[in-house]
């Protein structure tokens, strides 16, 4: 009896054993599989990650995007197990069938049989397919030679779309009506800045908004890029012209410690020499080296080696954005870009590696594809993510009334081919608000007002210092550096022969777009 209830009992333990067992182990293996939870994460941050995961899958990579909704990094992988260490990393892993080799092999094909004017394609990683863009010229022959290349390459690999604009350089059309809207948006409400004569910067009385607020409301002045100061000079958007053109300047840099500026190379070409007014009085700079078609940058270097521009973006309401640093574009990141023409849009990056075919021979690889909005005379502007460039403005189809797709090239690669480095050596100028800015207020290029004398000179403490009288309502670099915006000026508005003709557009720092109508934009 004795054994037989010692044998029980161990039997019984031994149940109850595995019965716990059971209700332990699940519990145990779900607190070991539970997935790590994705980061949120900056764009800066992401980049890095992304990097670092493309560098560990190799040819299993498949591309990447932000989920700008909630900051997250979505790696596309090609198996589960890639997915899981991709998840472990904090990514969101998603498996898809085409690796990034397939479809930048697709994208060779396309450029080999496809070269159709007003064709563009890119690699959109939300898709994992190559997305090309036909716009409303492609049909007949052109479109029957499209579909037969994007057929044969079948449609997991390719979306064939169309667009209502035409690709094309944002050049060309009457520089009267394509500057209108521009003028306006920079000058902080320079009623009709582009019109002409009488009217630009709010007319004679009032040249730049009055006295009290030169260059549309100067306020603080050369308060520091992104806490609302006015720009010493040309910066990110301000408008550019060479010969019969006009462009936007993209970003102020350095080479070798001197200082100059990107623009699109499509600029470039058009003309050598290059200023800030469209008359050809205030000399900015000489293109030291201009590429286009198959990339699209030029690099300016400035007349005056001892200028020191500021390394910002105008916002177009009187205020600049700081610019430190260059970035890579990635689908999803929101990005901004400001132009001489539409002022400052933003928007989305919607496809990397684009190709875009204007026509006439100039197809341009390596672009960032968009849904930012430019028009004629904001080519070469600069795109920007905070205080990162990102692209030049090189064309697209639309314009910022219908909207539309934009193609940038990418400042990274401008900045590689050309040794240049983000800023010129007065990326501060204007920083502390009121300490005089630029040094002497002649800002990038001599700041000299159409009329002759030092737009903000005597210390680069009085805004309205510039000569308004002469000519330049507001005189453009009025508020260069500008502790105090009416202190040392006169009246902006008395003596003005003429406020509307020439002048400035006084909020952006930018020649009126609107003076001389007719001449070729960019």
């Amino acid at each position: 009896m004795n054994k037989r209830l010692r044998t029980g009992a161990i039997a019984t333990a031994g149940v109850a054993a595995v019965a716990a067992a059971a209700i332990l182990l699940p519990n145990a293996n779900a607190s070991t599989d539970q997935p790590a939870a994705p980061k949120t994460l900056s764009a800066h941050s992401a980049t890095q990650l992304a990097t670092s995961l493309k560098a560990d899958l190799g040819d299993q990579s498949a591309g990447w995007y932000l989920d700008s909704s909630n900051g997250h990094l979505v790696m596309n992988v090609l198996s589960e197990d890639d997915a899981a260490s991709v998840t472990a990393k904090g990514a969101v892993a998603k498996v898809v069938h085409n690796s990034m080799t397939a479809l930048k092999s697709g994208a060779k094909t396309l450029r080999e049989t496809a070269a159709v004017p007003g064709t563009a394609w890119a690699i959109d990683p939300k898709t994992n397919k190559i997305v090309v863009t036909a716009d409303r010229t492609v049909t007949g022959a052109k479109m029957a030679t499209l579909s037969k290349a994007t057929k044969g390459m079948g449609e997991g690999m390719v979306t064939v779309k169309r667009s209502q604009g035409e690709f094309k350089r944002y050049d060309g059309g009457d520089a009267g009506s394509a500057a209108g809207g521009a003028a306006g948006s920079g000058a902080g409400g320079a009623g009709d800045a582009a019109g002409g004569a009488g009217d630009a910067a709010g007319g004679a009385g009032d040249a730049a908004g009055g006295a009290g607020d030169a260059a549309g409301g100067a306020g603080d002045g050369g308060g520091g890029a992104g806490d609302g100061g006015q720009a010493a000079g040309p910066i990110g958007g301000s408008a550019i012209f060479g010969g019969n053109a006009r462009c936007s300047l993209g970003f102020n840099v350095t080479v070798k410690g001197a200082p100059a500026f990107l623009t699109a190379g499509h600029c470039g070409n058009d003309s050598k020499t290059w200023t800030a007014d469209q008359g050809g009085s205030q000399p900015l700079g000489t293109v030291a080296d201009s590429k286009f078609p198959k990339t699209d940058f030029a690099l300016v270097t400035y007349d005056d080696t001892a200028a020191k521009p500021q390394s910002a973006v105008d916002l177009g309401n009187g205020s600049t954005q700081e610019i430190t640093k260059a970035a890579e574009a990635a689908v999803g990141m929101k990005v901004q870009r400001s132009g001489s023409t539409t002022g400052l849009h933003d928007g989305t990056v919607t496809g990397l590696d684009a190709t875009v075919n204007y026509g006439n021979g100039d197809i341009v690889n390596g672009l960032i594809q968009t849904d930012v909005c430019a028009e004629p005379g904001d080519s070469g502007g600069a795109m920007f993510s905070d205080d990162s460039a990102v692209g030049l403005t090189s064309g697209g189809s639309g314009d910022c009334t219908a909207g539309g797709e934009t193609f940038f090239q990418p400042v990274t690669d401008a900045l590689k081919a050309t040794g240049a480095e983000i800023g010129a050596g007065g990326g501060d100028a204007g920083a502390g608000g009121g300490d005089n800015g630029a040094a002497d207020g002649n800002g990038a290029g001599g700041g000299n007002a159409a009329g002759g004398g030092n737009a903000a000179s005597g210390g680069a403490g009085n805004a309205g210092a510039g000569n308004a009288g002469a000519g330049n309502a507001g005189a453009g670099n009025a508020g260069a550096g500008a502790g105090d915006p009416g202190a040392g000026a006169e009246d902006p508005g008395t003596g003005a022969q003429d406020p509307g003709a020439g002048a400035q557009d006084p909020g952006a720092g930018a020649q009126d777009p609107g003076a001389g109508g007719g001449d070729v934009l960019n």
